[in-house]
């Protein structure tokens, strides 16, 4: 009877450990187990349309994170969606004509923002905006225009 409950207790103790273990998997996987410190700054950059781009996702440059997707807003004047970066502070020798593009990641599909860097001797500042931007690829969109030119392919030929 002893030997019993002592059992139970260690399956207790390693199912809690197992869950415990399963939910900072789950925060890290979700981009939430990562905080950002306050350091850094924050720039701007314009894209005709960013796919699933979600807040908190990736922004890398030659496949090193080097921020994070802070906030998505809709400008109603130009009809474009206005992303702000937040870019940690130790990456602040950024060229301001640098390139934004979005890429889509893995088999799910995330999407991040992906910085080709630029030729200026200017960096980046608080503030500052990305003007060279690149929108997502959407997968429908690439697959329609195909559709359409074998169409019209055919239409030729008769």
């Amino acid at each position: 009877m002893r030997n019993s409950r002592h059992i139970e207790i260690l399956v207790g103790a390693f199912m809690a450990a197992g869950l415990v273990a399963l939910f900072f998997l789950a925060m890290q996987v979700s981009n939430l187990g990562s905080t950002s410190t306050g350091d850094g700054y924050r720039v701007t950059a314009r894209f005709d349309n960013i796919g699933s781009l979600k807040v908190r996702s990736p922004v890398t440059m030659a496949g090193v994170r080097v921020g994070r997707v802070s906030a998505i807003d809709y400008d109603s004047t130009t009809y474009e969606a206005v992303v702000s970066l937040h870019i940690e502070g130790r990456f602040d020798q950024i060229p301001e004509d640098s390139f934004a593009k979005i890429f889509t990641a893995g088999l799910l599909g995330e999407q991040y923002i992906g910085l080709d860097p630029g030729g200026s001797e200017s960096y980046l500042t608080e503030g500052g905006e990305l003007a060279l931007t690149q929108s997502a690829l959407v997968l429908e969109e690439i697959i329609g225009q195909f559709l359409f030119s074998k169409a019209q392919e055919g239409v030729k030929d008769e």
